[in-house]
């Protein structure tokens, strides 16, 4: 089947997407990327990142723009009856129901798991929140920041540079968030097996934990022995861009293979029988002297130099992009990473799904603009055009 004609993968899978500012944003941007129907449901203010960033028009900003691309938005004042009422018409209709809303809110706006999943037994009812119920932390307000440092990303940086900050990325909303993403995808598919819903909790703490944890659990898995977390390699700190003479260059080599050709090659063949660098397991408990060394090899000549040195004996390496040469990157304009749209008057660039898939295709859209959809959704409800009409007047949509 041609990518052109094919349906999207989630053809016909309906999100009610609560959750606002990055980490479930980000989740629902991935299922809208695969073809779901994601109306973002938002207060008559609307998601706060709307007026975070640079902007072309009001409620249009920059970090709104990069979670939210490929959906529909819906305005409702949730305190009143009446949008709630709104709402669970759309519960009726929908697949998926996620928010990112403390529990005690939701059961009080009649929004809980147990009231929805009742009625709609086959919604996935998805609770976004920064702790898991069942422990001391659960209702506590979270935060990225928040996140990263209780799940250990200050201690890590501390420990290789020697103060204590957070990773200069949004590391906790967008790493739940695809943990959120594929969650949900996961419950779908138990429900085309089973036919029923289920309630399911993304906690950001245990999330982000479990992330840091896959290197840095280390010897911490062998429970009966007192080893200390942390992997050892990653930790170093001379693990960084190696300073070239007109430049830095980003050099990985890793293999028994990759070490050897390294050494043999920049005339450093003595190193190949020192016993702290013959193996694997001897490099990683030597590794700052080792990454010591191979900087000051590397410091003796240019960029270029290393490119085509590592290229010829076949170690990884790579010049270092900075952010704002990424969409100027030829492998990335080769794959088409970067997508242009013109959109009332203005042009706007996006970065598209990742993934390539040869029987299904979803073309970058606009983010909505607040409400744009509220109108087409109630009419696919069943409201009139004067019961609309009368909603906008009672000020309870927008």
């Amino acid at each position: 089947m041609s990518i052109n004609s094919a349906i999207s993968a989630l053809h016909g899978i309906k999100v009610l997407d609560l959750t606002s500012i990055v980490f479930g944003p980000y989740a629902s941007q991935i299922l809208a990327d695969y073809g779901a129907e994601i109306i973002k449901v938002e207060s008559l203010t609307g998601d706060s990142t709307r007026y975070t960033g640079p902007a072309g028009e009001e409620g249009m900003s920059a970090i709104f723009l990069g979670v939210n691309r490929n959906k529909k938005s819906i305005a409702l004042d949730l305190k009143q009856d009446q949008a709630r009422e709104v709402l669970l018409r759309l519960v009726d209709q929908a697949d998926v129901f996620m928010h990112s809303i403390r529990p005690q809110k939701m059961k009080k706006l009649g929004l809980d798991p147990e009231t929805l999943c009742e009625r709609n037994p086959k919604l996935i009812y998805a609770g976004l929140y920064g702790f898991g119920s069942a422990g001391r932390y659960a209702g506590k307000p979270a935060y990225d920041d928040i996140i990263q440092g209780l799940s250990g990303v200050p201690d890590l940086i501390s420990k290789q540079s020697g103060t204590p900050r957070y990773f200069p990325v949004i590391a906790a909303d967008k790493t739940c968030g695809l943990i959120a993403a594929h969650a949900m995808l996961a419950a779908l598919f138990q429900r085309e097996r089973t036919g029923l819903g289920q309630q399911l909790e993304v906690p950001m703490f245990e999330a982000m934990t479990s992330y840091m944890l896959v290197e840095h659990f280390y010897g911490r898995h062998l429970a009966d022995q007192d080893l200390h977390a942390g992997y050892d390699r990653v930790l170093s700190e001379w693990r960084k861009p190696y300073k070239t003479l007109d430049g830095y260059l980003c050099m990985m080599p890793y293999t028994d293979s990759h070490w050897r050709n390294f050494f043999q090659h920049t005339g450093f063949a003595e190193l190949l029988v020192d016993e702290r660098f013959k193996s694997i397991n001897q490099r990683t408990r030597h590794i700052n002297q080792l990454y010591e060394i191979t900087g000051k090899i590397v410091a003796a000549q240019t960029t270029s130099y290393w490119l085509g040195f590592c290229e010829k004996h076949e170690i990884p390496a790579s010049r270092i992009n900075t952010i704002n040469e990424l969409e100027q990157d030829p492998h990335l304009q080769d794959v088409g990473l970067f997508v242009d749209i013109e959109d009332r008057g203005g042009n706007y660039r996006f970065v598209r799904n990742p993934v390539a898939m040869a029987n299904s295709t979803v073309p970058v859209k606009m983010p909505p603009r607040l409400g744009e959809h509220t109108t087409d959704v109630l009419v696919s409800l069943g409201y009139t055009p004067e019961e609309i009409q009368q909603f906008y007047k009672q000020q309870f949509i927008r």
